[in-house]
């Protein structure tokens, strides 16, 4: 994560004191009640249908998912870039490109 950024998200909450109510459980639970209402805004209609007249909220309920998953990971002591990097590691090696490419196929089933 840009680090401008990251002072910027830190310097927020200490400013408000919230810093005190991000304890790993609280976060992780905030980060799915946001997941959540990122996706209300797509029930009953198509994806086209919400990107066209949704896009800001969208745009809004992602950053609200993003921001409590950089708090999460401050909580843990994690470094987002490195998790991610590692992640993907992981998910190329149990989705080869010669296995994987054009197929919404679990791992388990390649």
């Amino acid at each position: 994560m840009n680090e401008e950024l990251r002072k910027q998200l830190l310097a927020f909450r200490e400013d408000r004191n919230w810093g005190q109510f991000h304890n790993p459980k609280d976060l992780a639970i905030s980060l799915s009640l946001e997941a959540s209402e990122l996706l209300e805004n797509f029930q009953w209609k198509s994806s086209e249908e919400t990107v066209a007249a949704k896009g800001q909220e969208l745009a809004d309920e992602l950053a609200d998912v993003l921001i409590y998953a950089f708090f999460l990971a401050e909580a843990l002591d994690l470094n987002m870039e490195e998790i991610i990097r590692n992640k993907m590691k992981k998910n190329a090696a149990k989705y080869p490109v010669d296995k994987s490419f054009g197929t919404m196929t679990k791992y388990t089933e390649l």
